[in-house]
């Protein structure tokens, strides 16, 4: 019994692990809850780490902080790595206007805390730091608190109180945000979700395989390099081709000559099949099986990109066909299947798809490694490497003018703006950036529980006593910060900009910078695009809350 009580009760590191595990567990008990099929999910770890608090349990705050940031970053990088390769493509699709309507809710969010500063007569550090709470940007606290030391030489404790009562709320505004959109904008879920699957299939550029018979004189006779030199604005591929006078078929090269009657295996994306076809001849019936089959000599096989030597390699610098006489005709990578063009870089854990003769493509299957258990153990250098920068980038201090106090993008902000670019371009520097999508999410996962749980345990011991002395004001006037922005700003991106619900969610998470919003309701999860749009408009949201609210100290 001793020893139970010296875990609760101690200063030891066990004690902090315990206690930290303590917390997490019962949060996650909790989780299991669903009132009317909806569940607060993690946040009920925030809940249990509160509860804790108040009852009197405490881990060192050295460790309290270190695990808290540690799990925020962790979090932050899994859904960087996560949403990283779609972001730039989705950010030309809506990113300025998510942007410049995330910039109007934090002006609202301003507006408001000044009407209640004007009216209420609260002062503004206690405002101030109210504010930080509501939306939930710990960044704008030390701001603040660090723009109030350089002018009163010290800092009201009022900022810190408002922030520990105002934080909470921002979660309670959250959750009644993401719970009433689909009921508020009458959401049927599963048909927008797959509204949004067709659409991204029709932006998507898969590669298509078909196969084409060659009637247009114009292309009589001439090479396979000449063809493709007709279409240089087109991306495709010719693959085999079937000689009508003589029936065989053979892979077709550069120099391959094309004649009346050939038939042409072909892959290219959707949207050029019609050119493709109206320039050589017209599309026939052929599958890629069928050609396997009436082929006996040239085999189609799919092989992993497993050797970190060809990481980042382009196809051509590979040489495999003039070496080898083995093509890489397609390429999948993260679900899409991409044209095995000669200038395409290959990435760990590419699946191609390999032609040629037997013994060619082994040998070929060697050179690219194609060992699945080695694309199973997590890659630790790629989140390090991301953490690093992502810290050295969150501490550059950005001056600006009239301000006191530079401004950061902090850890968090950082390690995502590293994660979303070597996710992007990392194989351009020889980086291995692949990772299971499995470690991603458990990073994530992890990340965002411990955080939580040490959120709510370092406001948990005053935050009772707090609420019963007025403090229960204050957490009004939180979560009135929290609730007009957002419900304003939703409502002109569902009717006014046709947002979809998923970037509505992720637009939420966004604006508030706080990316655990992700996890408050099970729909988003059920698509990526939450999680792109959140990682579309969180730097820029970022530095304009901690910019804004160094200044209210400033100027009120």
């Amino acid at each position: 019994m001793d020893m139970i009580v010296q875990l609760l009760t101690g200063t030891s590191i066990g004690q902090s692990i315990f206690v930290l595990a303590l917390v997490v567990s019962v949060g996650l008990l909790l989780s299991k809850i669903k009132l009317g099929g909806f569940s607060l999910g993690v946040t009920w770890v925030l809940f249990s780490g509160i509860l804790a608090g108040h009852l009197g349990l405490s881990i060192d705050p050295t460790v309290l902080s270190f695990v808290k940031e540690s799990g925020m970053v962790m979090f932050i990088f899994g859904i960087g790595m996560i949403v990283g390769p779609g972001f730039f493509s989705t950010f030309k699709q809506g990113g300025v206007q998510l942007n410049l309507l995330s910039v109007l809710s934090v002006f609202i969010a301003i507006l408001t805390t000044y009407l209640i500063f004007y009216f209420s007569g609260t002062s503004i550090e206690a405002m101030v730091g109210i504010m930080a709470g509501a939306v939930t940007n710990t960044p704008a606290l030390g701001a603040t608190q660090e723009t109030a030391k350089g002018l009163n030489g010290t800092i009201s404790p009022d900022i810190g109180i408002g922030y520990a009562l105002g934080y909470p709320m921002a979660i309670v505004g959250m959750i009644l945000t993401t719970g009433g959109l689909k009921w508020v904008f009458r959401v049927k879920v599963d048909k927008e979700s797959q509204l949004i699957e067709d659409r991204e299939k029709a932006r998507r550029k898969d590669a298509l395989v078909f196969s084409v018979e060659v009637t247009n004189p114009a292309v009589y006779n001439k090479k396979v390099g000449e063809v493709k030199t007709l279409l240089d604005k087109h991306d495709f591929l010719i693959s085999r081709i079937m000689y009508k006078s003589t029936g065989t078929i053979d892979m077709a090269h550069p120099q391959t000559t094309i004649t009346e009657g050939d038939k042409l295996l072909i892959i290219a994306e959707q949207t050029d099949v019609d050119i493709i076809c109206a320039l050589i001849g017209h599309r026939i019936e052929m599958s890629d099986a069928l050609w396997g089959k009436l082929d006996h000599r040239l085999i189609s096989r799919r092989c992993l990109v497993t050797q970190g030597s060809i990481n980042g390699k382009s196809i051509e610098e590979l040489k495999l066909r003039s070496i080898y006489n083995v093509n890489i005709s397609r390429v999948q990578r993260s679900g899409v299947h991409l044209i095995g063009k000669h200038d395409l870089h290959l990435q760990i854990g590419d699946s191609v798809i390999l032609v040629g003769e037997e013994e060619n493509v082994k040998r070929v299957e060697k050179i690219l490694g194609n060992s699945a258990n080695h694309l199973l153990r997590p890659n630790l250098s790629v989140l390090f490497f991301a953490i690093l920068l992502g810290v050295l980038i969150g501490s550059i201090e950005i001056p600006l003018a009239g301000m006191p106090m530079p401004v950061k993008f902090g850890f968090s902000g950082g390690t995502l703006i590293v994660a979303i670019l070597i996710s992007n371009f990392g194989t351009r520097f020889k980086l291995n950036t692949h990772n299971t999508q499995s470690v991603n999410l458990m990073l994530k996962e992890f990340g965002i529980t411990v955080f939580l749980a040490c959120v709510g345990l370092s406001v948990g011991g005053d935050f009772f006593s707090k609420l019963i002395d007025g403090g229960y004001l204050w957490m009004g006037y939180a979560l009135l910060i929290t609730l007009i922005p957002l419900w304003i700003t939703c409502v002109l991106g569902r009717y006014w900009l046709k947002l979809d619900y998923f970037t509505l969610l992720g637009f939420i998470a966004g604006t508030m910078t706080f990316a655990p919003a992700l996890s408050l309701t099970p729909d988003a999860s059920k698509n990526n695009i939450p999680a792109i749009r959140y990682a579309t408009i969180y730097p820029l949201t970022l530095f304009v809350r901690v910019m804004l609210a160094q200044w209210m100290i400033l100027l009120f």
